[in-house]
């Protein structure tokens, strides 16, 4: 796996200050995307041991909230399996930190089992992962009013809380009386 930057102090991509990872590779060729140069999988710098070493190091400081991934594509095959690996030592590294990922596949459709893009190591990476925003940027559905998002087509999920999973079926969670 390639990667094409690494920002140490990013603040538009997730809450808080943050350290971003945009990997190399997409197959989306979104129409209107800000990153073109990472569309090709050999673009930047291969990811290494000194690579993952460095994100851990950054991601240190009290004042970081947590990790990005873009790209990009982390979902494409070819990333999944290096980005679980970063993700796990990250969240064994770092509990409380958050990580948020963007990609242009669906969650339900694309990164289930079965679908487009699925491998042996989504669901873990999923697992690990936050808040997922996905779809594909649309120009014609664009809005810079948006938070963290950049055309109204994209969803902010939520991984792991019973609401997300109501969201995207369309329902309101039922709430328990306490």
């Amino acid at each position: 796996m390639n990667y094409g930057n690494i920002k140490e102090c990013d603040i538009a991509d997730g809450p808080g200050v943050r350290v971003s990872l945009f990997v190399s590779g997409c197959r989306h060729h979104c129409k209107g995307c800000f990153n073109k140069e990472t569309w090709d999988f050999g673009y930047g710098k291969p990811y290494t041991k000194e690579t993952e070493d460095e994100i851990i190091r950054l991601l240190a400081p009290s004042y970081i909230q947590g990790l990005t991934l873009l790209g990009g594509e982390p979902f494409e095959p070819e990333n999944q399996e290096e980005l679980a690996g970063l993700l796990k030592r990250v969240r064994e590294t770092y509990p409380d930190k958050d990580i948020w990922c963007y990609t242009g596949y669906l969650y339900d459709v694309d990164l289930s089992k079965g679908g487009k893009v699925y491998t042996e190591v989504t669901e873990e990476m999923l697992s690990y992962i936050d808040v997922l925003v996905d779809g594909e940027f649309i120009e014609e559905e664009k809005d810079v009013t948006l938070v963290f998002r950049g055309s109204r087509n994209q969803r902010i999920i939520e991984l792991g809380k019973e609401e997300a999973l109501y969201s995207l079926a369309g329902r309101p969670p039922h709430r328990r009386n306490s």
